[in-house]
Order: structure tokens, then C-alpha cells, then sequence
């Protein structure tokens, strides 16, 4: 009901599998965590995220935790992708949805650590999305990594070349720098 009263419908289904990368784009404003996060009620999915550790900070903080935030500083560095694979593997269930550009601004290359916590932890990567432009939100192809990101990523690309984010010109082109 939250979604049709808000104007968005989805789009896709999630994969019947228990652990998976989520990517979590376009990313262009704040109001993608709260509507991803209702898609995740409407699926029956309990999604986890990554967040600037400020977002956790009182009064919210534990609102935050509560629906599935995990705090990174990324003021230094923590070895996040091997913790995050760590997590993966010894969860029987998880869904950690990870936003490839690492901020709301356009970049001009997607952070790989969604990849490369996915190839670590042996788990696949699935396309998920909020379209702005037709207000669907949900499921697209799921990506099992093979360890070379520029043929695993011609996929991703491809699924995100008509997505628009709310700010479409903060939306950056799909790829990473270790693509060569």
C-alpha cells in the first residue's frame, strides 16, 4: 500500500537464493533509502546497508541499525570488502544491498567493492534499481562473478542503461577502474 501510495509499483522478482550483493542504483538522492527500503517490505526481504557512520549517531542511530544499517567510517580504511565477505559467508541469510557510486553526486566510476565482496564471499550479484522515470523499483539479471569485472560488468551495464535516477545528471556512466 505504501508503494501505490506513493506512486511507485515493482518490477522483477527477487532471487530465491538466502545471500547475495544487492547493488543499490542509481543512487542520486536520500529518498532512495527509504523507498528501497519499502520495496524490501513489499518483497518480504530484510535488506542490510552500508551508511556514513554520522547517519548512526543520536537520536537515529538506532533507528538506523534497526532497519538493517551497518555503520562504515570511510574516513579510514577497514579492510571493509573482506569484512563484509566475512558476514556473507557466516550469515544464512543476507542481503547487502551496496550503492556502486558511493555518494548521491555523479562520479565517473562505480566503486568495486560490491564486486569484489560478492567474488570473496561466493555470493552473486543482483541489479536492483529505483527508476525514477517510470517509478518501478525491484529486480533485474543476477551477475555470478568470474573474476574478470569487464566481462561481468557488460551485463550490469547494459541492465542500467535506461535507469534514471531522480537527478538523472548525477547518475555517472556504469563501470569500474578495474576494468581496465
Amino acid at each position: 500500500m505504501v508503494l501505490r501510495a506513493i506512486g511507485w509499483r515493482p518490477a522483477g522478482e527477487p532471487p530465491e537464493l538466502p545471500r547475495y550483493v544487492l547493488i543499490a542504483a542509481p543512487h542520486t538522492t536520500n529518498w532512495d533509502l527509504p523507498v528501497m527500503l519499502a520495496f524490501g517490505l513489499y518483497y518480504g526481504l530484510r535488506i542490510q546497508w552500508f551508511g556514513k557512520h554520522t547517519l548512526f549517531a543520536p537520536p537515529f542511530g538506532g533507528l538506523m541499525r534497526a532497519v538493517g544499517g551497518i555503520p562504515i567510517d570511510r574516513r579510514a580504511r577497514h579492510d571493509m570488502v573482506k569484512q563484509a565477505a566475512d558476514a556473507l559467508r557466516a550469515a544464512p541469510s543476507m542481503v547487502l544491498a551496496v550503492p556502486p557510486e558511493g555518494t548521491r553526486k555523479r562520479t565517473e566510476y562505480w566503486k568495486s567493492g560490491f564486486y569484489w565482496i560478492a567474488h570473496e564471499a561466493g555470493v552473486p550479484i543482483v541489479c536492483g534499481f529505483l527508476d525514477y522515470g517510470r517509478r518501478e523499483g525491484g529486480f533485474g539479471p543476477t551477475v555470478w562473478t568470474t573474476g574478470d569485472p569487464a566481462a561481468d560488468m557488460a551485463t550490469i551495464r547494459g541492465f542500467y542503461r535506461e535507469k534514471i535516477g531522480l537527478y538523472p545528471e548525477n547518475f555517472g556512466p556504469v563501470r569500474l577502474r578495474d576494468e581496465g
